[in-house]
C-alpha cells in the first residue's frame, strides 16, 4: 500500500492557517533586537521576533530608526531567524517612510509586517496596497501583512478588513482599544481577569477572532503587562486560545515568551492523541478508524493534523514515530 502523507490526504474547505510560531516577541531599539535574535538562536521554543518602528522609535528619529531596524534585518534575518516589523500607523507621517527604507534595506528578509492603528478598512487597504506597489517596485515579495486593531472604529469593520488579500493575522491591541473608550472602559480591563470578563474587551476579543478564523488568519492576542509572575501570561494566552479562538499572542519582557508558547500549545496528551490517531490513519488509508471506542474519519482527521502541525512549528515534544511519519 502506498503511504499517503496527510497533506496529501486530507483536503480542507477554505484557506488554511498559516503555520506560524505562537509567540511574537517586540523589540525596539538595536540592542534589545539583538538579545532577542540570540534568544531565538539558544531557546529550544521558537518564536518571533517584530521590530518595532513605532512605539520604538524616538520622536523626530523615525527615519533613523527605519535605517537601523532595515540594516538589522538585513543583517540578522533568515529562515531561522523570523524578524517581522511594525511599522508606523497610517495616519502618521513616517508610515509611508518606513515601508520606502525597509523594503530598500531588507526586502527579501521581512517576515512579516504589522500595520498598527488603521482607523477602519480604507486605512488598512491603502496601507497594504501601498506596501504591495513599493515592494514590486524594489523586486521583493510582498511580505505577509497583520493588522492591529486597536480602534471602536477599525473593530465596526474587522471582517471588511481581515477580508483584504495580503493578509496573515489580526491582532487585538487591548491597551489602545482601552484607551479609545476615553475613560468608559476601566484600567483594569487591560489586564486579567477583567480582560476577559469585562464586556466591551471580550466581545471585542470574540469579533477579533471571528473575522481572522473566517479568512483564514491567525489571531493573536495582546500582551499580558505582568512581568514577574510568569504563570499569569501562561494563563493569559490559555484563556485566549482555548475560550476565543487565538493561535498566537505577543511578548513584551523575554520572560514571557516560554509561558506563552506553553500557554498556546495543546496539551501533552492532546498531543499524543492526535499522533496516535493520525498513525491509525494513515495504516487505515485515511479511511474510519475505531481509536479508544470513538469513532473517527477525515473530519476529525483534520482537526488532529492541524493541531500536530502547531504542536509541531512550536517545537512541542512528539513522538518518534508520528515526527517520522510527517515531518521528515
Amino acid at each position: 500500500m502506498t503511504v499517503t502523507h496527510p497533506n496529501n490526504a486530507l483536503f480542507q474547505t477554505g484557506s488554511a492557517l498559516p503555520l506560524i510560531p505562537a509567540c511574537e516577541h517586540f523589540a525596539g531599539n538595536e540592542k534589545f533586537i539583538r538579545k532577542a535574535v540570540n534568544l531565538q538562536l539558544s531557546m529550544e521554543v521558537q518564536f518571533d521576533v517584530t521590530c518595532d518602528c513605532e512605539d520604538g522609535a524616538p520622536t523626530g528619529e523615525e527615519y533613523e530608526h527605519a535605517v537601523m531596524v532595515g540594516k538589522l534585518i538585513a543583517e540578522l534575518g533568515g529562515s531561522k531567524n523570523r524578524l517581522g516589523i511594525r511599522i508606523h500607523d497610517p495616519m502618521h507621517q513616517a508610515c509611508h517612510d518606513d515601508v520606502d527604507i525597509l523594503m530598500t534595506e531588507a526586502g527579501q528578509n521581512i517576515s512579516y509586517l504589522t500595520i498598527p492603528k488603521p482607523l477602519g478598512y480604507d486605512d488598512a487597504a491603502r496601507t497594504v496596497e501601498y506596501i504591495q506597489k513599493i515592494a514590486t517596485k524594489n523586486g521583493v515579495p510582498t511580505p505577509p501583512i497583520h493588522i492591529l486593531i486597536e480602534t471602536q472604529s477599525a473593530l465596526s469593520e474587522v471582517f471588511q478588513i481581515a477580508s483584504i488579500d495580503g493578509l496573515e493575522g489580526l491582532t487585538f491591541g487591548l491597551l489602545d482599544f482601552v484607551s479609545d473608550h476615553r475613560g468608559a472602559v476601566p484600567a483594569s480591563a487591560m489586564r486579567s481577569p477583567n480582560q476577559f470578563a469585562h464586556q466591551l474587551t471580550s466581545r471585542a476579543k470574540v469579533e477579533v477572532a471571528a473575522a481572522a478564523l473566517r479568512y483564514g488568519l491567525i489571531a493573536t492576542h495582546n500582551p499580558c503587562l505582568e512581568i514577574q509572575d510568569r504563570s499569569v501570561a501562561f494563563n493569559d494566552a490559555k484563556t485566549a486560545r482555548d475560550n476565543y479562538g487565538y493561535m498566537r499572542m505577543y511578548s513584551i519582557h523575554p520572560s514571557q515568551i516560554e509561558s506563552i508558547v506553553s500557554g498556546m500549545q495543546p496539551s501533552e496528551d492532546e498531543i499524543e492523541t492526535a499522533g496516535d490517531i493520525l498513525l491509525a490513519a494513515q495504516s487505515a488509508n485515511w479511511g474510519p478508524i475505531s481509536h479508544n471506542n470513538e469513532m473517527h474519519d477525515r473530519a476529525s482527521y483534520r482537526y488532529f493534523w492541524n493541531l500536530l502541525q502547531r504542536a509541531n512549528i512550536n517545537g512541542a515534544s512528539i513522538s518518534p514515530a508520528a515526527k517520522n511519519a510527517f515531518f521528515q
